[in-house]
């Protein structure tokens, strides 16, 4: 059961990272995701919240980098970090940004806690993704050893079985503490994720 809210000033505050900037009225989907993690005793914050002054600035080089510069911003005011893992553009890696972003808070030794709705391990994602986008599929590798038995049809290693997305995103998850939560909609994936973070943070 979610536990009693408590005042945002005694709130642990929580990056809510991933592809979810990208995904259709962003806004209500973080409002969504804020909800749930009020409810664990967590200040949800969302990377929109850090670009408020930036909304009216054209595309381009200088916009992008303004973006960037406030999501430091804010990772860096935040006591831990929540991430989405699921697949970006219909491959089976994340979001690039979401995954240095892992990376940024890792090493600030912050705790951290990933989510997905697409439990299949990493390298069923790879399957699939090469028979969709180029009808070829993965075979046996021929030397043993590292983190992956599969190779592609270029000859690179399908990595990091055993886990939902590649090992150094997960991992750095994992290493902090955390876990990779999956349930069939995000406010419920979120909602695992929120109340394994508020337990660690609590002691």
């Amino acid at each position: 059961m979610p536990t009693k809210p408590k005042s945002t000033s005694h709130r642990p505050r929580v990056y809510l990272a991933g592809d979810l900037v990208f995904r259709p009225a962003p806004e209500s989907l973080f409002a969504t995701l804020k909800a749930v993690c009020a409810a664990h005793g967590l200040e949800g914050v969302a990377p929109l919240d850090g670009q408020i002054d930036l909304s009216g600035l054209p595309p381009g080089l200088e916009t992008t980098l303004s973006i960037v510069t406030a999501d430091r911003n804010l990772m860096d005011s935040c006591d831990a970090g929540i991430f989405c893992l699921d697949p970006f553009r219909r491959a089976a890696d994340m979001d690039p940004g979401t995954a240095v972003e892992i990376g940024y808070m890792a090493a600030q030794d912050k705790a951290l806690e990933g989510y997905t709705v697409d439990g299949r391990s990493y390298p069923d994602k790879v399957r699939d993704y090469c028979a969709r986008a180029w009808g070829e599929g993965l075979r046996l590798r021929q030397i043993t050893g590292g983190s992956g038995s599969l190779e592609d049809a270029d000859g690179l290693i399908v990595h990091s079985e055993g886990m939902v997305q590649n090992g150094m995103t997960e991992g750095f998850i994992r290493l902090s503490g955390g876990s990779v939560h999956v349930a069939t909609t995000l406010p419920e994936a979120l909602a695992l994720a929120a109340a394994a973070l508020a337990k660690r943070l609590a002691g």
